[in-house]
């Protein structure tokens, strides 16, 4: 099966698209559900973002956000959403849970400190204590991860391990 966002011919799984309907959910593959793949899989949105169903045009539009990247913001600016399926793919933030360890509230664009020595997986550094990450990118599906670029490359970093600066 042709994933929508990526365009790959790849299993495809049932993916929840939170804050709207509650049977929203859409089929798309493995790696576009993972926070953790690379921007660069998901080039081809750009000609899937005008789908004409709801649940997809959220979605593609979280995707974007949550990429930070130059091409994602661009597309992100020049996709176009309805009121009620824009309201729809803003809601995630009132949903979403993030507090750092200190318990005060996370919110996208955000600074952390890490407050721990954290091996990066799949980096091959550590990302030192103190080391401020800035613009942070709340994880939508997962209150306990939080996304941001630390010596250059994107990553995963659970909210434990961070204080609010």
């Amino acid at each position: 099966m042709i994933c929508p966002l990526c365009t790959t011919d790849a299993p495809l799984i049932t993916t929840a698209v939170s804050g709207g309907p509650a049977d929203a959910s859409i089929e798309i593959c493995a790696a576009c559900a993972d926070a953790g793949t690379p921007p660069d899989h998901f080039r081809p949105i750009a000609s899937t973002m005008w789908t004409e169903d709801p649940a997809l045009q959220v979605y593609a539009a979280r995707t974007l956000k949550r990429l930070d990247t130059d091409w994602s913001r661009d597309l992100l600016e020049q996709l176009y959403l309805d009121e009620e399926t824009q309201a729809w793919a803003d809601n995630v933030a009132a949903q979403t849970n993030h507090k750092d360890s200190n318990g005060v509230a996370l919110a996208n664009g955000d600074t952390v400190v890490l407050i721990k020595d954290l091996n990066v997986k799949g980096g091959g550094f550590t990302a030192k204590r103190g080391t401020a990450v800035h613009r942070i990118s709340l994880v939508a599906d997962n209150d306990a991860h939080i996304e941001g670029r630390v010596e250059g490359q994107r990553i995963v970093i659970l909210t434990e391990f961070v204080k609010k600066r």
